[in-house]
């Protein structure tokens, strides 16, 4: 019965503490990154132009 109690309480659940690293950026995703987000904005602006003429053939049907 001692060693049981023994073992259940040199087993710690809990993980050991990780270390906070740092990553340095990769050039090669920091481009796809920057990519996508043009690609995001530029979609955003057509969106709204479309928007905008949808609006403007709804009032000219009218």
């Amino acid at each position: 019965m001692i060693p049981l109690a023994l073992t259940l309480t040199a087993c710690d659940p809990t993980p050991p503490p990780q270390p906070e690293t740092v990553r340095a950026p990769n050039p090669v995703f920091e481009t796809q990154i920057k990519a996508m987000e043009k690609a995001k904005a530029v979609e955003g602006q057509v969106m709204d132009a479309a928007e905008a003429q949808r609006k403007q053939m709804d009032a000219a049907t009218q």
